[in-house]
């Protein structure tokens, strides 16, 4: 089959390996529709990630997409046989999984969402990964009755992050960057927007942020924008560090400012959650969400489609809104 596999140089190349053929106990062969390019994929090709499993015969890469059950090994549930499915492939380590890039891949069952069968697979090909982001994020990182504060408003985590809020009432703030980006989450329901580029951003997001008592950030920024922010946070805020948006630009804040107001800044990552570390939870997380997986934020925002034997225009390729490079077996 053709896949797209790393060399040792963490370069990507389109190559001919063997399809697999019987899925060892607990994996699926899924035969994949599509493949979503994340800006993680992008910083983990150059930046592998520690304890990684060894490859089961080849380096195939690719972590999100989505695709149909095709084979089950044992242990795997019978129903999941022909069902479309998302795939986070990182939500279990297993020495038998497969990269998603490729025309089948192998995975342990536990990283497939089943999707209802009205939904398009495609449309989700690189949204599992956000949407257990968030979810586990509500659960476990924000206070009940606080509220919260979202920096990359109108990123693909930013809108499941909007959608997921309003279902459990969570009071929230949304952080973008344009008026366009403000009226498109406004026309989706969402309440409190704030446009960072606009004049007086600071002074309305320190009244806004009190009014909402939003003592918790999910920041996927970093840089100057979180920098921006602390001086006007409540007091005791925890700021949670999921992703860098901002690249490799500095957070800048005086020593002062953490003690005087008792800010917490921790990293979040949804594989270390108490969601994913817990098969039962997991499993309960992923009965809820295919009940809401057709929720229109939820849908992979697509830039442009490629062949695998376009890898290399597929992964430079830019959309300026935002939109991804879909890999197509």
């Amino acid at each position: 089959m053709r896949a797209i596999c790393v060399t040792s140089q963490r370069t990507l190349e389109y190559c001919d390996v063997p399809a697999p053929e019987a899925p060892p106990s607990g994996h699926v062969l899924v035969d994949m529709i599509a493949s979503a390019i994340t800006h993680g994929d992008k910083f983990f090709l150059t930046r592998p990630m520690p304890g990684a499993p060894p490859a089961d015969g080849h380096d195939i890469y690719g972590a999100n997409g989505a695709g149909i059950v095709v084979a089950i090994g044992d242990g795997v549930p019978a129903a999941m046989l022909g069902k479309q499915v998302a795939i986070y492939k990182s939500l279990a380590k297993s020495v038998h999984t497969r990269g998603l890039w490729c025309e089948r891949a192998q995975v342990h069952y536990s990283s497939c969402l089943v999707l209802p069968d009205h939904i398009v697979a495609r449309d989700l090909c690189g949204s599992l990964a956000n949407v257990l982001t968030v979810y586990a994020f509500l659960e476990e990182a924000v206070p009940g009755g606080k509220g919260l504060i979202v920096t990359a408003g109108n990123s693909a985590t930013g809108l499941v992050a909007a959608a997921l809020v309003r279902r459990c009432g969570v009071p929230a703030m949304f952080l973008v960057r344009s008026a366009a980006a403000r009226d498109g989450l406004l026309e989706h329901g969402t309440e409190h927007v704030l446009v960072s580029t606009e004049n007086g951003f600071e002074d309305k997001f320190a009244t806004l942020a009190l009014e909402l008592d939003a003592t918790t950030v999910f920041d996927g920024v970093g840089g100057d924008l979180l920098s921006r922010i602390l001086p006007h946070l409540p007091m005791n805020t925890a700021v949670r560090i999921y992703g860098f948006l901002g690249g490799a630009s500095p957070i800048a804040l005086p020593t002062t400012l953490l003690m005087g107001r008792n800010l917490m800044l921790r990293r979040f990552t949804v594989l270390e959650s108490l969601i994913v570390t817990d098969p039962t939870r997991l499993a309960n997380a992923f009965r809820e969400l295919g009940n809401i997986m057709d929720e229109p934020l939820f849908q992979t925002r697509v830039g442009s489609e490629f062949r695998l034997d376009e890898i290399d225009h597929a992964m430079t390729f830019q959309s300026i809104d935002g939109g991804r490079a879909l890999l197509i077996p």
